[in-house]
């Protein structure tokens, strides 16, 4: 693959034909002050010193340089670039209702979307764990393996929406028992679930998962969305109307922090309830801050590998053939015939 990182610069490259044509009109006027000294061959006797051949090859030095500069601030990048990078941290698994309650309006602007600010921001405080993506809500699945590219994790938390599930519920513990088989087998290394829900039409024994899962040295942590008073359901994306009961009565979505609290407690970690501050990240963070981190090793690809420098070194080069070379014959070289 190949591309330039700054394109715009590229736009320069429309001065080159300027600069060729203002170069031939200035050469044709030279040589037309110089005929009316004399011919040529005679002015030449005249002036055994002067090499109008050097001349001619700095004005192509300098030429080649300002292409190659000009490419050289476009940023030209080839293939991909691996990196071994270590990080100190712990294995998190994170875990997203997408349920269609989650598209209540309690918290600004929805509880999805809100959860979805409150996670990008935990993966940005906690940059040297180990992060895998879990989507829920009748059903789970895996979003993200898990990874020390937190960038990647960011990037498909953001696309996450209710459409990935079909099935509706809170299938909380499916989510646990499928975050459990997520972590790497690596005994040593802390590892931690962060579910974030608004526990609505909970399904299966989620509490007592949790407590196996304690029990294996997995950290069972609930963050939850909304409120307790609950907040009418949209029946669409964009909130213009709201769900109705087979009596025709608007659907409220309440948290239910109860058995939130319950799944938390069993799983020997926290629970709490978001807001539109960041409690929820400080209080999590100080959770997790307590599990001990281990040292781990990755290969990091970043898109593109930077190849400016050869083109700078060519520049380099350039500039310093033509400082060398000058426009009369050096005396030193007299005898040598490279521009004769």
């Amino acid at each position: 693959m190949f591309r330039f990182g700054n394109p715009e610069y590229l736009w320069f490259f429309i001065v080159i034909p300027v600069l060729l044509v203002l170069y031939i009109y200035l050469n044709i006027r030279k040589r037309k002050d110089v005929q009316k000294l004399g011919t040529l061959s005679t002015l030449k006797k005249m002036m055994p010193e002067l090499s109008l051949k050097r001349s001619y090859l700095k004005f192509w030095l300098i030429f080649a340089a300002i292409c190659v500069g000009i490419i050289m601030l476009a940023r030209p990048q080839f293939g991909t670039k691996v990196e071994t990078v270590e990080k100190e941290g712990i294995e998190l698994v994170i875990a997203i209702d997408v349920s269609n309650s989650m598209l209540a309006e309690d918290v600004s602007p929805n509880r999805l979307e809100r959860a979805k600010q409150i996670l990008s921001r935990l993966i940005d405080v906690r940059g040297n764990d180990k992060v895998g993506l879990i989507v829920f809500a009748g059903e789970a699945f895996i979003q993200m393996p898990l990874t020390s590219d937190t960038q990647s994790a960011k990037i498909f938390l953001n696309t996450i929406d209710p459409s990935l599930v079909p099935v509706q519920g809170t299938a909380i513990g499916e989510a646990i028992r499928l975050g459990m088989g997520s972590f790497s087998s690596d005994q040593e290394a802390s590892k931690a679930m962060v579910i974030i829900t608004d526990g609505e039409d909970h399904e299966g024994n989620a509490a007592g998962i949790a407590a196996d899962a304690a029990k294996a040295g997995v950290q069972i942590n609930i963050i939850g969305i909304g409120s307790p008073d609950g907040s009418p359901l949209p029946s669409n994306e964009y909130g213009s109307n709201f769900m109705t009961d087979s009596e025709g009565n608007v659907v409220v979505s309440r948290l239910n922090e109860q058995m939130s609290m319950e799944i938390a407690q069993s799983g020997k970690g926290l629970y709490v309830r978001a807001d539109n501050s960041n409690r929820a990240i400080q209080a999590l963070t100080a959770q997790l801050d307590e599990l001990e981190t281990t040292t781990s090793s990755s290969l990091v690809y970043s898109e593109y590998d930077e190849k400016f420098t050869v083109f700078a070194w060519i520049l380099l080069v350039i500039l310093f053939i033509e400082i060398l070379i000058f426009d009369k014959k050096n005396p030193i070289f007299r005898n040598v015939r490279i521009f004769e």
